[in-house]
């Protein structure tokens, strides 16, 4: 993260922005600030060592820029009943659902085992299934045209092509549980 020094009405503060890496990537989520984010919902999102945690009502943190092709890393950790998820490409940034995004699901538990974690829900089960709860894993969620392309831990748990969503910004959902998130970066492409 980058320091920029601002001057306002004759006082200069300084402003955390994201830096673009030498090799493409922005740290959105380095551990220290939601400066790269706002709040959407009624979450309340505490930062400890290094890491964001929601509670609370459900919400989410919605990335301030909007991205159309990207490489997006995060690692997250829940509980085995955790609600949560990460909305990508949301054509409509004040009502995130699976029907204005892409939701890249951590679920576990969910009922209709059909999307949950490592599916995108309403387009894509995974294959393989992983489960996530009780320990650190990672996302890296590839969008490049109309190919979507998961992976979760190492696995590829979905690749696809569909272009229902162009671009937008992308989200951290809590939806319930205990729900973790560090290190998020993005490289558009």
């Amino acid at each position: 993260m980058r320091n920029e020094c601002i001057l306002a009405m004759g006082v200069i503060a300084l402003a955390s922005v994201p830096v673009l890496a030498q090799d493409g990537w922005v740290t959105l989520f380095d551990g220290t600030n939601l400066d790269s984010w706002s709040e959407l919902g009624g979450t309340e999102w505490t930062i400890a060592d290094g890491v964001v945690e929601g509670s609370g009502e459900s919400g989410h943190l919605l990335s301030n820029d909007s991205y159309s092709d990207f490489v997006l890393t995060l690692e997250f950790w829940v509980d085995s009943p955790a609600n949560s998820g990460v909305f990508i490409r949301c054509a409509d940034p004040e009502a995130v659902s699976p029907n204005t995004c892409y939701e890249v699901n951590i679920f576990d538990q969910r009922e209709d085992q059909t999307y949950r974690t490592g599916g995108i829900v309403n387009f894509a089960a995974p294959d393989p299934q992983v489960d996530a709860g009780g320990q650190w894993n990672s996302y890296e969620i590839r969008a490049e045209g109309s190919r979507l392309h998961i992976t979760l831990n190492g696995t590829v748990t979905v690749d696809m092509e569909d272009d229902t969503f162009a671009e937008g910004p992308f989200t951290l959902q809590y939806g319930s549980g205990i729900v973790r998130f560090r290190n998020v970066r993005i490289q558009p492409l």
